[in-house]
């Protein structure tokens, strides 16, 4: 029984299967070269206007004399940073960042209301990006050119081409180097070491580093920065809604794509206003193709506006067919005046809200600064100790600081405690924008330190500034009386 029932098992043959390679899949594959297109119009002219502006601010403010010395310098080994009329210290530092919390509310609000107005026209990115390539352009030609150029074979022309471009690049990015540490030491005296290359060596750090990255950043990253590198075009979705102001393509209009010949029956051709020439794709820095709908490449240059507009034109058909709009305005067919009526939502609302009291805030606060400063030390090598006729005295170290850039004569008197004064009367002058620091004996009689009794008891420096005794500072502390 076991032999027959043995024979009439079954056997399930095992057969090997080849096993294939798994396809490896680079993470780091080339990235395809742009090569957009010029484009002129209307919005070409805004950016080329905000290229202006922003540059002749960052080449020009180091070199604005203003009350001897230049508009702007930071001036860190003295700790004192003048912008025009201010003179800040690093306990101003609270403006830094309420300046901070302005800019981020800022590309908040306008986010929120068209989108990325901040990368389209004034990121440092673009600006320089929108320099360079203007250079690349009138040193190798337009975008056919320059792609033949790097196609073809290595010649003279390509050569000098080439390094022309890379020197003028060069030149640029050393230039914008320079301007940035002239905020930080004085730029005549940054022009003159340079003649001689006698820089100190964080100069030399801070103007080649900054170049060099200027020259990489606009001249080779380019959109690699924008896609890769700035998370604002990660977190942008965030302040985004279908109300938002975007550059957009009107598919209804467009759709079907199809090249026809002028004044051709679209209806009859079943066609739309898109006759599918792709100048929108090849004028776009960051090589997308707007018709695809809304992508968190698109840094909003509107180049590929400019340029269907431009077919439009030629074309003999209306103008926006990419334009600025929104989602619910393109679903819904809406107006632009029902569109623009939809910016005044909650969410904008409260962006605004919050900017005009930060705003307000900031520039009340600046216009009700103290231009004298005052910080008190307690001397710790010596903090109580009793002198003629049993009075208790404290020694403090006081740094007085001058905000402004004329001379001033303070006095000094401290309150508390009944019968408390200086060892001393304490008057001084300070020169413009001078840091002091001064040492003070203050003293309690014997009767009123046994009345307020052992311990810390709170005392106030007061600062008088002679030529205005409306101008007051007062700074708080303590008056430690012994066991």
């Amino acid at each position: 029984m076991s032999s027959r029932s043995s024979s009439m098992a079954r056997v399930i043959p095992i057969q090997p299967v080849p096993v294939e390679e798994p396809e490896l899949v680079s993470l780091y594959a080339k990235q395809k070269t742009i090569y957009a297109r010029s484009v002129k119009g209307w919005f070409a002219k805004w950016r080329w206007a905000m290229v202006w502006l922003t540059q002749v601010v960052f080449y020009g403010l180091p070199w604005l004399p203003w009350n001897g010395r230049q508009a702007v310098l930071f001036d860190l080994g003295a700790r004192r940073f003048y912008i025009f009329d201010l003179v800040l210290y690093p306990q101003d530092f609270i403006y830094l960042t309420g300046l901070l919390v302005l800019s981020a509310f800022s590309l908040f609000f306008f986010t929120a209301v068209a989108g990325r107005l901040w990368c389209g026209y004034a990121c440092p990115q673009t600006v320089y990006t929108e320099i360079f390539m203007w250079v690349e352009r009138h040193v190798e030609g337009d975008r056919g050119e320059r792609m033949r150029l790097d196609a073809g074979p290595w010649t003279a022309n390509k050569l000098w081409r080439k390094s022309a471009k890379h020197a003028v690049w060069l030149t640029i990015g050393l230039w914008t180097g320079f301007t940035f540490v002239g905020y930080f030491t004085p730029i005549h005296a940054l022009a003159a070491e340079s003649f001689t290359l006698s820089f100190g060596p964080w100069e030399w750090f801070w103007v080649n580093f900054y170049g060099l990255a200027t020259y990489g950043n606009a001249g080779f990253l380019r959109e690699q920065v924008c896609k890769y590198m700035c998370p604002y075009a990660r977190f942008q979705s965030a302040m985004f809604d279908h109300d938002t102001m975007i550059v957009s393509y009107d598919t209804e209009r467009g759709e079907a794509r199809g090249k026809r010949a002028r004044g051709a029956d679209l209806k009859a051709a079943s066609l739309g206003d898109c006759i599918d020439c792709g100048l929108c794709v090849q004028v776009c820095p960051v090589g997308i193709d707007i018709r695809d709908g809304l992508q968190y490449e698109c840094i909003a240059c509107t180049a590929c506006i400019d340029a269907c507009n431009g077919v439009m034109d030629k074309m003999h058909y209306p103008r926006g067919l990419i334009r600025y709009a929104t989602q619910n305005g393109l679903s819904q067919r809406l107006s632009r005046s029902q569109m623009f009526a939809r910016v005044r939502r909650p969410r904008v609302l409260i962006y605004g809200a919050v900017l005009v009291a930060i705003a307000a805030g900031f520039v009340a606060s600046l216009a009700m600064r103290h231009t004298l400063k005052v910080d008190v030390v307690r001397d710790r090598t010596t903090l109580a100790r009793i002198v003629d006729r049993g009075s208790i005295e404290n020694v403090y170290r006081l740094q007085l600081m001058n905000a402004t850039e004329d001379g001033k004569h303070v006095r000094v008197s401290v309150t508390g405690i009944p019968g408390i004064d200086l060892a001393q009367p304490m008057e001084l002058d300070l020169g413009p924008a001078q840091a002091r620091w001064v040492t003070l004996a203050v003293r309690v009689p014997h009767a009123a330190a046994q009345a307020a009794g052992p311990g810390a008891h709170p005392i106030k420096f007061e600062v008088v500034e002679s030529a205005a005794r409306h101008s007051l500072v007062s700074e708080k502390s303590t008056f430690v009386v012994p066991r």
